[in-house]
Order: C-alpha cells, then sequence, then structure tokens
C-alpha cells in the first residue's frame, strides 16, 4: 500500500487493522519446529482423547524443553480438537451438608469396582470387572471374560488381596455380583466393610465411573476385538499405560505411579510427624 499511495506507515496499518510490530519483526521459524510439530501430531493420533497439556507432559517426559503456550499455538495450528469435557455432575448431601460418600485417605483404604460390558467382531458380548484403588487412582485390574458371576469376583479379590494386601473399605453398585451372599460372607471374614451406593446413583461411585468412561473413551470405542484373547491382551496393554505411562490431571497430569509414591511419602511423612508429637507428648506428661 505505501509503495503506492504516500502515507505514513502509522496511517496504513490503522486502515487494515494490523499493529505496527508486524511491520518491523519477522516471525522466527525454530530449528526444531517441524520436528516438534510431527511428534504432537504423531502422539494426538496415538492417544486421540489426549489434549495438548497431556500431550505437553508425554513430551516433557520424553525430554522436549517446551512450554504449554507453544504445544498450544501448534495444536491450533493444525487444526487438532480438544476433547469435549464431561459434565460435572453433583453428589449427593445430607441436611446437614456432610456428604454420604466416604473419601478415601490413604492407600487400600477404598477400593471400587464395576463392570463394563463391550463385544467382540462376531456380536458376543463379553465383560469387564475394573477394580482402582480410589486414593492413588491405580488401577489394580480389569478382568476380561465372557460372563462373571460372584464367584469370579471373590477369585479375582482373593487375587488382589494376596498381591496389594486387602482395603479397609470396598464401594460397589447394588448388582447381584456384588450383594451376593457369599461376596458379602467372604468380605466380612477378612475385614473389610462394604460401601453400597444408592440404587440409579451411580455419580456416588465417581472413581469408578470416571475410569471406566476413559477405559471406554480411550480403548473400546476405537478397537475391534476379533478374538477374546485380543481383547484380554490389549486391555491389559492399556491398563499397564493407564498406570505407567498417562498423564492425570488429578496430580499436576502425573502419572498414576508417580501419584503413588507422591502419597505413599506423604503418608509416611504424616506417620512419622504423629509418632514424633506422641513420643514427645510422653516425655513432657509427668
Amino acid at each position: 500500500m505505501r509503495s503506492q499511495v504516500t502515507v505514513s506507515e502509522r496511517r496504513a496499518c490503522r486502515v487494515v487493522g494490523q499493529s505496527r510490530a508486524t511491520q518491523r519483526r519477522w516471525p522466527r521459524i525454530r530449528d526444531d519446529e517441524a520436528e516438534l510439530t510431527a511428534r504432537i501430531v504423531h502422539l494426538a493420533t496415538k492417544y486421540g482423547r489426549y489434549g495438548y497439556r497431556r500431550i505437553r507432559r508425554l513430551l516433557v517426559d520424553e525430554g522436549w524443553q517446551v512450554n504449554v503456550k507453544r504445544i498450544y499455538r501448534i495444536w491450533r495450528r493444525e487444526g487438532l480438537k480438544v476433547p469435549k469435557r464431561q459434565p460435572k455432575r453433583s453428589r449427593l448431601w445430607l441436611n446437614d451438608g456432610s456428604c454420604i460418600r466416604l473419601r478415601p485417605e490413604r492407600p487400600n483404604h477404598v477400593w471400587s469396582y464395576d463392570f463394563v460390558q463391550d463385544r467382540t467382531q462376531d456380536g458376543r458380548t463379553f465383560r469387564m470387572l475394573t477394580v482402582i484403588d480410589e486414593f492413588t487412582r491405580r488401577c489394580l485390574a480389569i478382568i476380561v471374560a465372557r460372563g462373571l458371576k460372584s464367584d469370579d469376583v471373590l477369585h479375582g479379590l482373593a487375587d488382589l488381596f494376596v498381591t496389594h494386601g486387602p482395603p479397609e473399605h470396598v464401594r460397589s453398585d447394588n448388582g447381584p455380583e456384588f450383594v451376593a451372599r457369599n461376596v458379602r460372607e467372604w468380605l466380612g471374614k477378612v475385614g473389610v466393610k462394604t460401601l453400597y451406593i444408592e440404587p440409579g446413583s451411580p455419580w456416588e461411585n465417581g472413581y469408578c465411573e470416571s475410569f471406566n468412561s476413559k477405559l471406554r473413551d480411550e480403548l473400546l470405542a476405537g478397537e475391534v476385538f476379533s478374538t477374546l484373547h485380543e481383547a484380554k491382551v490389549l486391555i491389559e496393554r492399556w491398563r499397564r499405560h493407564y498406570n505407567a505411562v498417562r498423564p492425570h490431571s488429578s496430580m499436576s497430569i502425573a502419572c498414576s505411579a508417580i501419584i503413588v509414591s507422591i502419597k505413599a511419602s506423604l503418608t509416611r511423612a504424616v506417620n512419622c510427624a504423629s509418632y514424633r508429637r506422641e513420643s514427645v507428648s510422653r516425655r513432657i506428661m509427668p
């Protein structure tokens, strides 16, 4: 415009609606821009339901020195879509303002389990029993079979109790496999208390419901299982990825394995501090 019309730079920029800085500062493209863009697109394709913050955390774990603003700029430029957020649900509250749901306070305090159903390529259904630790958000097991009954629940819990130790409480809905007499009697014998949610209130089992939605959103909705054995292999691989690699928004986008170690350290620190206070009190008291 200035080559054809004799006007000042200020007036020309005002007419076209541009900042005067665009006439002096040329955009600088970094040397690793193409490589970083290709890596972001690759991760977004591999983990289709991850947003740019989780993608950035994966890149940092790989050794990239990049901030979230640069990731977001490339994300928008490449036309990548951020996954839709799930609507928030309110909890059940009593008249005095207290919440019905027992909050987990330490590892092995509250476990929760639930069933998820899917189909193989031939149309036959199979079920998955998901078990998680609500405090550490770690998936302890996903048991896959064509049919799961109360005896299968008992066998699965027994194996987990041997590996991780029995929890203090287990939370579940009122399904027949969970409220069966043999399950309740066996849990009572090993000293595990049951927490059954109110019928028609799945949000009371929010940790497990959230995990099940991630399982379906990130794996089941995008895979076609030819056989039951293939489903077992892929589901177990995803479970290990969820625990050890997948970033979690519950604690600064850290993976579940890091959350377990951090929370265990905090729990030990609190216990040591309490023990010291009790020891000091015994010395002071006459």
